[in-house]
């Protein structure tokens, strides 16, 4: 088999250090590809059958694969298919090095997964550019999945996907009336306790505090609408918004108490208010400055409530104690009239809780 070799000045970017993976029946090939990569700065690992290069792929850390369409056994094709089939490697480039100018093999290989294709005999310039372009697009798409992510933290998935389809479509789409439980949570006696902490031990708490009410309403299937310094607005909107919305209240207040005693912090007066019914959603802003937001009613009486609240207690109407009546693991207490800013009439609320023999 022959192979076209020239010299070349060892490329020492980003892909330095980063480990192909070369899959060819042929030792010379391997060897050859072996001697291109390793003067490019890439660590190389050699497997002269499909299996291995598979059972490699699944014990070692690997960047990218060359990978031969003709071995014996596992072929390229149904290489491709099971590496992309692995979790680790939806984004690995598979690049298939082949003599076969057959166009439906080359068609097979790209439909298994594949990225691209070089010809033998194999041109160093041309690989160290194909492999160069499909690794920096792998960099650039997981850094793009871990922002994602982050933003999952801060951003909710319903503005990310307002903007999402603002960018295809450059139109907004209009807010709409929705069914909605909406909870605030707040912690009481914020300012005497910043007279109190050191600001860096404040900040940290309250962010750890905050950190863990958001991966509560992302675990309950709610999404965070607002931050308020000491805070943050939920909104629940599945079927089951107003008891997932009640056992999120539940599970941070529970976890505000277990982790102080823990940590022998000061406990924080966590406050929580829920209420439910329907709210005006979509972008509160213009299309310079998208802001996926729930306004309404609705919204205005769970602040209240969130503010009628005592420390370490969690506050709801009498709307969330109807829908959530049938709930076994939700008990509801203290019923009375408040007379709640805004509003003619006093509205009768409860406090939420767990039922004796489940606490």
């Amino acid at each position: 088999m022959q192979l076209h070799v020239v010299d070349h000045v060892a490329y020492h970017g980003r892909d330095a250090a980063k480990t192909i993976l070369v899959a060819d029946d042929d030792r010379t090939v391997r060897a050859v590809l072996t001697r291109i990569l390793e003067a490019d700065g890439f660590k190389v690992m050699q497997a002269e059958r499909g299996e291995k290069c598979l059972f490699l792929s699944m014990e070692k850390s690997i960047d990218g694969f060359l990978v031969d369409l003709n071995m014996p056994g596992l072929d390229g094709v149904e290489l491709c298919r099971r590496l992309r089939a692995l979790e680790r490697h939806k984004l690995t480039p598979i690049i298939c090095v082949t003599g076969n100018d057959d166009d439906t093999s080359v068609s097979r290989a790209f439909a298994a997964g594949a990225d691209d294709f070089i010809a033998k005999p194999v041109n160093p310039t041309t690989l160290r550019a194909r492999l160069s372009g499909h690794l920096q697009k792998m960099d650039y798409m997981k850094e793009m999945e871990r922002v994602r992510k982050n933003l999952n933290r801060y951003i909710s998935r319903r503005t990310q996907t307002m903007v999402e389809a603002y960018s295809i479509t450059g139109i907004l789409p209009l807010p709409e009336q929705q069914d909605v439980c909406v909870m605030f949570s707040d912690v009481r006696g914020f300012t005497q306790l910043s007279q109190e902490l050191e600001p860096t031990t404040l900040f940290n708490v309250l962010s750890r505090h905050l950190g863990m009410q958001v991966d509560c309403v992302y675990r309950h299937g709610g999404y965070i609408d607002k931050f308020a310094g000491d805070g943050i607005m939920a909104v629940f909107d599945s079927e089951r918004r107003v008891a997932e919305a009640c056992r999120c209240a539940l599970e941070i207040m529970e976890t505000t108490q277990s982790e102080s005693m823990g940590r022998n912090e000061r406990m924080l007066g966590l406050g929580i208010g829920i209420h439910t019914g329907t709210a005006l959603v979509g972008n509160i802003g213009s299309d310079k400055h998208l802001d996926y937001s729930v306004i309404g009613e609705t919204v205005n009486l769970a602040a209240r409530l969130c503010g009628y609240a005592e420390p370490l207690s969690i506050v709801v109407s009498d709307k969330i104690v109807a829908a959530a009546e049938m709930e076994s693991d939700l008990f509801f207490t203290a019923p009375c009239a408040v007379k709640v800013r805004g509003l003619r009439e006093p509205v009768t609320v409860f406090n939420v809780e767990r039922p004796r023999q489940l606490r």
